[in-house]
């Protein structure tokens, strides 16, 4: 998967699990953004994929994201 497809569009977040806020772009990649790693920001439950490029790369390069349908 390349990330210029993942970060067209927008992304929802899902849920929160154990210190990671999941989010889903809207060609079905799901990744993960740990909390520790977001300072003061504040996250929106719809935004625009490319802010969240930075943790799309790292699932990406890590090969350890769900596609789901």
């Amino acid at each position: 998967m390349d990330i210029k497809d993942c970060i067209r569009g927008d992304v929802t977040f899902l849920y929160y699990r154990k210190g990671e806020l999941y989010y889903r772009c809207e060609n079905g990649f799901t990744f993960t953004v740990p909390v520790s790693d977001t300072g003061d920001a504040s996250f929106a439950a719809s935004d625009r994929a490319m802010l969240f490029m930075r943790w799309i790369r790292k699932e990406l390069a890590a090969g350890k994201a769900a596609v789901e349908a």
